[in-house]
């Protein structure tokens, strides 16, 4: 099937954020007396909007004390935490590519919008997308909304939409909305976990994603010219 819309994931799938998003949560509950997440744990919630992360890493906090370890993850993530987050290797070509090939992009990510809008800008990728949406402006992952609003906005059915992402979280998007999803391998969650989604496929790198569209495309066209 040759696909008009593609809609990434961000952390995990295009920018390579994990360490900084682990490191910017522990420091955040250790600065308010909390005992830190483990990293695996801090891992795993990587993918939801950030309120609902926190709720699932905090489950006994209060209200006032999730608006506090929100705050202060935002200040470290932002500000204070220096870890590097570059693109993957291969993602800014791989973006420029299917936007010049003709496909529709878009990003639906579980960062708020100050942080996509500060990260798209860094990466030099603003002006490939078509559309946008962050967890703070709509329903987290794995709510269909996210990707039902990017449908809407950008006028494609679903049969014709493809969620790519590195998280169970955008696999169940995907499902929860009628769209396909392909799966990458090197982000947040381990193969296994993906694969139990039964994706599409689960990449090894985002550079293979053009030749598996290309492949898709080409499987399409057999088949429709096939009596």
């Amino acid at each position: 099937m040759r696909y008009e819309l593609l809609v990434f994931d961000w952390d995990g799938t295009l920018m390579d954020s994990a360490a900084r998003i682990v490191a910017s949560m522990r420091a955040a509950f250790q600065e308010l007396g909390l005992a830190p997440p483990a990293p695996a744990a801090a891992r795993n919630v990587i993918g939801l909007g950030l309120s609902h992360a926190v709720a699932q890493l905090a489950p006994d906090a209060d209200e006032a004390m999730l608006a506090r370890l929100i705050a202060r993850y935002r200040a470290h993530y932002l500000e204070l935490d220096d870890t590097p987050t570059p693109l993957f290797a291969g993602a800014a070509d791989v973006v420029a590519g299917l936007r010049a090939q003709g496909y529709l992009l878009a990003v639906a990510t579980g960062k708020s919008r100050i942080g996509l809008d500060r990260a798209l800008g860094e990466s030099g990728l603003v002006a490939h997308f078509h559309a946008t949406r962050s967890a703070d402006e709509t329903f987290s992952k794995p709510h269909p909304q996210m990707l039902l609003e990017l449908l809407d906005e950008l006028g494609v059915h679903a049969s014709r939409a493809l969620m790519i992402g590195d998280t169970e979280y955008d696999l169940l998007t995907a499902r929860n909305a009628g769209v396909d999803a392909l799966a990458v391998c090197y982000g947040a969650h381990a193969p296994e976990r993906l694969l139990a989604l039964e994706p599409l496929a689960c990449l090894s790198a985002i550079d293979a994603l053009p030749g598996w569209l290309a492949a898709a495309a080409g499987a399409h066209t057999i088949h429709d010219e096939t009596p």
